[in-house]
């Protein structure tokens, strides 16, 4: 039986996997590097050329006269992209697609485009050069300049739908890394296990015996003979039920739990070790990069003019 609990993230659609990994390759500013004063700063537009505005504000893309998904503070989100987005989810997930799946995708292009126009505001420029550099290495690979337009045209992209996703893909995983950095690197975490049962009746009945002083590491090896319930060390906002959470951070050393009910059924934890300032495992740093993202949208979403304008 597997203890070790498993948080699985949300994982945006930045119009296909070949575009995010290029929009992933930086040649903008940094984390934390404070743009040029007096850059110029330039968006997509409808035909994929390039509009420019002073720094400091956040260029809006001139309207078109496309069919349109949503608008997110002025910047459009056409139809036809939404559409193309719709069906690398389609060949993604291998079903037909409801409209729960429709108004996710939305979401993600929604996401995405608050992220682009805050990576704008802080200088991140996108112009012809980084286009063309997202674009070659696209490429490369997809294995040349006739695969990629394959790509498009399968995807339902136009070459303009294509350029302005490109470009603002890569202005939202910067945002994103932006975000991402500014999540501590160490944090008060615990070291704990479990014994997780299926009954109440018979979580009752293991926590009497705990109580009575069976020994806990005893317990957890009898109902977890291969990992012991070893949960291994966790930060706050870890694992997926509060409850679990709440209970574990209560405790010290050597001290277990009452039984906790979740979905996955019930939970006697025990604390092992405490350690105020350890370094997060990969695992665990993600989770908390993707929760600060999350948050930071929900922020900015709260604030954003969005018009949703699917027919």
């Amino acid at each position: 039986m597997m203890t070790r609990i498993v948080f699985y993230c949300k994982v945006a659609l930045l119009v296909g996997l070949a575009l995010t990994m290029a929009a992933c390759r930086q040649t903008n500013p940094s984390p934390g590097q404070t743009p040029t004063p007096g850059e110029t700063e330039l968006s997509p537009t409808a035909n994929g050329e390039t509009a420019t505005q002073a720094s400091g504000e956040t260029p809006i893309p001139p309207a078109t006269s496309l069919p349109l998904a949503a608008r997110v503070n002025g910047w459009e989100i056409s139809l036809a992209e939404h559409q193309a987005e719709l069906a690398m989810y389609q060949a993604a997930v291998g079903r037909d697609l409801a409209t729960e799946d429709e108004e996710r995708v939305l979401d993600e292009l929604i996401d995405q485009a608050i992220l682009a126009q805050a990576a704008v505001e802080k200088g991140f420029v996108v112009d012809e050069a980084l286009l063309s550099e997202r674009t070659n290495a696209l490429q490369e690979q997809l294995g040349g300049e006739g695969a990629l337009n394959d790509w498009i045209a399968a995807h339902g992209y136009d070459q303009a739908a294509f350029q302005r996703a490109l470009g603002r893909s890569a202005a939202s995983a910067w945002m994103r890394d932006q975000i991402a950095a500014e999540v501590p690197r160490v944090a008060e975490q615990i070291h704990a296990r479990q014994v997780l049962l299926y009954s109440s009746d018979e979580a009752a009945q293991v926590l009497a015996e705990l109580e009575s002083g069976y020994d806990f590491g005893n317990m957890a090896r009898k109902y977890d003979p291969v990992t012991g319930g070893d949960l291994g060390w966790f930060p706050r906002g870890y694992l997926p039920d509060a409850k679990l959470e709440q209970a574990a951070f209560s405790l010290q050393p050597d001290q277990f739990s009452s039984v906790i009910e979740t979905l996955a059924g019930f939970h006697i934890l025990q604390v092992i070790e405490r350690d105020p300032q350890r370094p997060l495992d990969p695992e665990a740093l993600l989770i908390l990069q993707n929760q600060a993202v999350q948050t930071w949208l929900q922020s900015q979403r709260s604030q954003a003019n969005i018009e949703r304008l699917l027919p």
